[in-house]
Formats: C-alpha cells, sequence, structure tokens
C-alpha cells in the first residue's frame, strides 16, 4: 500500500541530511498516516488517513459496533 492520505493525497516528501560538515545524502518525510475505520458510501472502511485530516474534521469515523454476549 502506498504511503499517500486517502483523503487529500498526502504523500512522503524528499530532501537531504545535511550533516556537521555539510555533506548530502537523500532522504525522505513521510506523513503520519493512521490506519482508521471511515464511512465510505454508508460503509465502514478501512483507510490510511494523515492526522491533519483527522483533526480537521475532513474524515467521519465509523462508529464500533458492540455485540452483546448470548447466553444460554
Amino acid at each position: 500500500m502506498a504511503r499517500v492520505c486517502t483523503v487529500c493525497g498526502k504523500g512522503p516528501m524528499t530532501g537531504n541530511h545535511v550533516s556537521h560538515a555539510n555533506n548530502r545524502r537523500k532522504r525522505r518525510w513521510f506523513p503520519n498516516l493512521q490506519t482508521v475505520r471511515v464511512m465510505v458510501d454508508g460503509a465502514p472502511r478501512r483507510t490510511q488517513v494523515c492526522t491533519q485530516c483527522m483533526k480537521s474534521g475532513k474524515v467521519v469515523k465509523a462508529q464500533k459496533v458492540v455485540v452483546a454476549a448470548v447466553s444460554a
């Protein structure tokens, strides 16, 4: 699965590690993705969503289903 938010499309960014001696090597910054149960077309689905989308309210989380224990 790609490291991309399914809501906003945010993905990895690239740049450089820069040492004290100014040596540069490539690195990547990844978005803070969380696997969340989200309502999609009226059905709950697990998707990867960045925390900024969760905080801003762009995501409607699915309700947890509580199953009652049946005693016989």
